[in-house]
């Protein structure tokens, strides 16, 4: 990994997730969640990966993050129906137990 590039990875990450949460905050969750889920930060990732170990190993982390997201979707899911029931911070305890449960099976099961 080129260290001289963390500053910049956390400079983009913070800037995605400062939009995004300006926006959410300002009733315009579909701006907010195009802006999360840009892909600059898997663009960069996988740029990362790829000029470090290669293009196999850029490969086997796009595979692995397609193999997580039935793992991320059933957590947004947890969170977005028991958000109105249990408030923020449980709803977001059981999501992330729900994804964390989720995903070490998969990993299990690869």
């Amino acid at each position: 990994m080129d260290m001289k590039m963390l500053p910049a990875y956390f400079v983009i990450g913070g800037a995605v997730v400062a939009a995004a949460t300006y926006f959410g905050s300002h009733a315009r969750g579909l701006l907010a969640a195009f802006i999360a889920f840009f892909p600059v930060v898997s663009v960069l990732t996988i740029c990362g990966i790829y000029f470090a170990s290669g293009t196999q190993a850029a490969v086997s982390y796009t595979r692995s993050m397609l193999m997580l997201l039935p793992s991320w979707v059933l957590y947004i899911l947890a969170v977005m129906l028991l958000l109105p029931r249990m408030g923020l911070t449980g709803s977001l305890i059981v999501g992330l137990a729900v994804y964390l449960g989720t995903a070490l099976v998969i990993m299990r099961l690869s």
